[in-house]
């Protein structure tokens, strides 16, 4: 069989529960795609006996003699037990929505979620089920995938799924109004939530780290943090630089793993040379695949012909520097592109096989040597949140050897990471202090500096408080407390005619919103209608159709509605499933990032991403998402995220306006009324609902979004 008839005998077969009579070849590792860093649990011997049980549990004790030696030894060789004999042969996409074999809609649109964060175009470690940030799993194992697909087949509307960290604990009888799947991930007794208690808790099978989107099912690949990436870059230029055309100026950052192989698309889209470094070649070769970075090339001739081109023509172009030269011959050839690129003003996103800190410190000779400042904009993504597990590889080590020793010798890795981060923020300050302008992007960097002793301190600073600011301290949280966020959808069709449906459909209501718009939000809206009106063009799009599109709650509600009247008219062929990042207006409480600039004493409360979650799902949110964890750490945050599925009925619209006032007014809070409070809300939050609320002693109706 072949097409839609191979895809649906294919996913019957993976939902019809666990393969065990007869069980499948175990085929190991497929070394074709990449894999997660060895992890190192540090546990005693009971403890793997009990990592050991607790894998088990899935089986019938028959089993048990066959697959115990196996999973014993994915946990010794791995760190944990993923269990890969049951990693099927399907190839993970998302499919149709009508190919899944479901007894509701609703239940189809979580797998085709599911499957497509494990889709390899898309997940960093697929056969770990991670996602990206380099832990952030889906499930903590393959049985547990198979099973929730099973029970997602055969769901009705009056059940609902619950999940406790990856593992699922069963169909339970609910309202069909109530969410089809509760979700949460890392939900540990606090004084417990140490860095090195997850690693035990993880290996021993009862505890898992969801990172945002990755656990809720409702990541979109690059795409999802490409928008934001371009606003934050943006409006640095208008903060620090006092321009919105960055033509010719230099941003130079690190990482093309997950979310952070957004940072060239961005740059490219904001008008800049993006340079970004990555020590791992296969996230680099990845983005070549897939269109972020064009030309990939170990030619001196090639790289001579693109500045030509750059000089004489100013094409736009993306470009990877030679994977195989290295050295110093190729920062040389780095530093020349940079300054050709800088004269030309083209926009230009170029990629470094090599480690962010040797650029840097490079960056700083030149300077030294010349007096040039070639950098204007700088930051980082490195997954600092994961820092001794593969988030982050320490410049005095090959990628290979960092591998390796993290593994063999994690105190000494640890301490080599740490000598990394001081020498990486030296040079940083050293150019800073030229008049570079840098920023944290909430990866947790600025904080395990600290840690590391490095110079990252602020005279007279608050406990979130460093040298340089977080990105939602001086750039994001100001769109945050005007209530844009990073909404986004996706067409479970499957046609690209169905996304630039409703490309046209946000970009129209969004026009005819911005007529009424205050002067205030008016940038915001038309930032925001360029980029829907440009997206297509872009292509963006890896895995499923999806877009993402910054908006603030008039504009997400009417948004939605819209979108459901054009699968009721015919116009968009299949349902869609609204959900957004939990990095939000009101998803997260993270006090060194989404909560950075809240200053009055809360930063440390997890209040609203907890009441965000419950208040989702009684709204009508069809899955919602808890997390501990996400951006900057295990034990550092809390989030919470929501899928909603628009089907074309009259339910799923009531659903919807519901759900999405309350998702972004939760955001708000009652404290006193600001000058960004009257501009903002009264037309652009508020709608036609009141908020009955105290302050002060007195019952006023009153709103203070949360930033200010």
């Amino acid at each position: 069989l072949s097409g839609p008839y191979h895809w649906m005998s294919s996913l019957k077969e993976v939902c019809s529960g666990l393969p065990l009579d007869p069980l499948p070849p175990n085929r190991g590792r497929d070394p074709n795609v990449p894999h997660a860093p060895t992890r190192s649990p540090n546990l005693t011997a009971e403890e793997e006996r009990l990592a050991l049980r607790n894998a088990l549990r899935y089986f019938p004790p028959a089993l048990h003699v066959t697959l115990a030696p196996e999973f014993a030894q994915e946990l010794r060789q791995h760190g944990h037990i993923y269990m890969y004999r049951f990693c099927p042969t399907l190839r993970m996409r998302a499919y149709p929505i009508d190919q899944y074999p479901c007894r509701t809609c609703q239940a189809a649109s979580i797998m085709l979620m599911i499957m497509n964060n494990l889709d390899p175009a898309v997940a960093q470690f697929p056969q770990e089920l991670v996602t990206y940030g380099g832990n952030g799993q889906v499930f903590s194992n393959w049985a547990q995938f198979r099973l929730v697909m099973h029970y997602l087949s055969e769901m009705t509307e009056e059940q609902t799924l619950v999940m406790y960290s990856g593992h699922p604990m069963g169909l339970f009888p609910s309202l069909p109004s109530s969410p089809r799947a509760i979700i949460t991930n890392g939900m540990v007794i606090p004084n417990y939530s140490s860095r090195a208690q997850y690693e035990k808790m993880f290996a021993l099978g009862v505890s898992m780290y969801g990172q945002m989107t990755a656990g809720s099912y409702c990541y979109i690949g690059p795409q999802g943090i490409v928008h934001g990436t371009m606003l934050t870059v943006l409006n640095a230029g208008r903060r620090y630089l006092g321009s919105d055309d960055l033509r010719g100026r230099v941003f130079l950052t690190s990482g093309l793993g997950g979310m952070s192989g957004a940072q060239a698309k961005a740059a490219v889209i904001a008008g800049c040379v993006g340079v970004i470094a990555e020590v791992d070649e296969a996230p680099l070769r990845k983005r070549h695949e897939q269109g972020w970075l064009m030309e990939v090339t170990s030619s001196m001739d090639q790289c001579i012909k693109l500045q030509i081109i750059i000089k004489n023509h100013g094409y736009v172009l993306t470009c990877a520097l030679p994977l195989m030269l290295m050295g110093d011959w190729y920062d040389k050839l780095l530093v020349s592109v940079c300054l050709e690129a800088k004269s030309s003003k083209t926009p230009l996103s170029l990629g470094y096989h090599g480690n962010i800190v040797d650029l840097w410190e490079r960056l700083v000779l030149e300077y030294d040597r010349t007096g040039d400042l070639l950098v204007d904009l700088g930051s980082d993504q490195t997954s600092l949140h994961n820092p001794y597990n593969g988030g982050y590889y320490p410049v005095q080590l090959s990628f290979r050897q960092a591998n390796q020793l993290m593994s063999t010798d994690p105190t000494r890795f640890k301490t080599m990471v740490q000598e990394s981060l001081r020498r990486h923020v030296k040079a940083i300050n050293k150019l800073a202090d030229a008049g570079m302008f840098f920023w944290d992007y909430g990866n947790a960097f600025l904080l395990e500096a600290q840690r590391a002793g490095a110079a990252v301190e602020k005279d007279g600073g608050g406990a979130t408080e460093f040298r340089y600011p977080s990105y939602v301290q001086h750039i994001m949280g100001d769109i945050f407390s005007l209530g844009f966020g990073p909404f986004r959808w996706v067409c479970t069709s499957g046609d690209p005619q169905d996304l630039a449906v409703t490309d046209d459909i946000a970009a129209t209501v969004l026009e005819k919103i911005c007529t009424e718009a205050t002067d205030c939000i008016r940038q915001q809206y038309n930032d925001n209608i360029r980029w829907i009106r440009e997206a297509g063009k872009h292509k963006m799009v890896v895995g499923s159709q999806a877009r993402i599109l910054y908006s603030d709650q008039k504009g997400r509600v009417c948004i939605a509605l819209a979108i459901n009247q054009a699968i009721a008219d015919g116009r968009v062929s299949a349902p869609v499933v609204l959900s957004r990042d939990h990095h939000d207006v009101s998803g997260t409480d993270s006090p060194f990032r989404e909560t950075s600039n809240v200053y009055d004493g809360s930063a440390f409360c997890a209040d609203m991403a907890v009441q965000n979650f419950v208040g989702d799902a009684f709204r009508g949110a069809t899955w919602v998402a808890l997390h501990n964890g996400g951006g900057v750490g295990w034990g550092e945050v809390m989030n919470g995220g929501f899928g909603l599925l628009l089907d074309g009925t009259e339910e799923a619209a009531k659903r919807a306006s519901l759900m999405l006032n309350w998702d972004v007014s939760n955001g708000v809070r009652v404290w006193r009324v600001s000058f960004r409070l009257h501009c903002s809300v009264p037309k652009s939050q508020i709608g036609s609902d009141l908020l009955l609320c105290s302050a002060g002693g007195s019952s006023l109706l009153v709103w203070k979004l949360k930033r200010l």
